[in-house]
């Protein structure tokens, strides 16, 4: 996922972005919690994802507060 891809979408789509890539991260804790995950880094990625959505949801935030 591409930051910039990130920017082009609404804020509804990227609250929804996160919503599922929580839903992701957490089926993906409880798989390597019961052995069942077959690439862990698969885990690192997610994460990293919702960090950018998190990131470009706080630019967003910080865009519309000064205008």
């Amino acid at each position: 996922m591409d930051a910039q891809e990130l920017r082009n979408k609404s804020l509804d789509e990227l609250k929804e972005e996160l919503a599922n890539l929580k839903k992701e991260a957490f089926n993906l804790r409880f798989q390597q919690a019961t052995g069942q995950i077959e690439n862990t880094a698969q885990m690192r990625s997610v994460k990293r994802d919702a960090a950018r959505v998190k990131t470009v949801l706080n630019e967003k935030a910080a865009i519309a507060a000064v205008e």
